[in-house]
């Protein structure tokens, strides 16, 4: 069953954690060389389908009728609460993705201490197309 790991940019409670905007270029080297070394174990595992950080930019759009797509750098959520990346895993049970989850919740922050971050888990839908005849 596929998951999607979601990297989120809450308070890291309960440690309270700067953003990363804060961090010393070799904090966020070594966050980085972590979030490779998770990717690195689940490839290992054949777990591991694919990983992205996000740019805290973007916009929102949506359908406002034919030839008005109206686009808009809001409505956003708090920034405490905007996604910042995310892990696609392929695992045997929801016990085993948070089990991963979890070790990536414990990447290094400021002064290599594990941030302890909030890592949201959703199992992908699966829709089978079921033929009638």
């Amino acid at each position: 069953m596929k998951y999607l790991l979601l990297k989120h940019y809450r308070g890291a409670k309960p440690i309270d954690c700067a953003p990363m905007d804060q961090w010393t270029p070799d904090e966020v080297e070594a966050h980085l060389a972590f979030m490779g070394h998770v990717a690195d174990q689940l490839r290992e595992r054949g777990e591991f389908v694919d990983a992205q950080a996000l740019s805290p930019e973007g916009t929102f759009v949506r359908f406002d009728g034919e030839g008005r797509p109206p686009v808009t750098d809001g409505p956003f959520a708090e920034t405490k609460d905007l996604i910042a990346g995310w892990m696609v895993i392929d695992v045997d049970s929801v016990e085993r993705a948070h089990e991963a989850a979890a070790f990536l919740s414990s990447a290094p922050g400021p002064g290599g201490v594990p941030i302890r971050e909030w890592i949201e888990v959703r199992p992908f839908l699966e829709h089978r197309h079921t033929d009638p005849e």
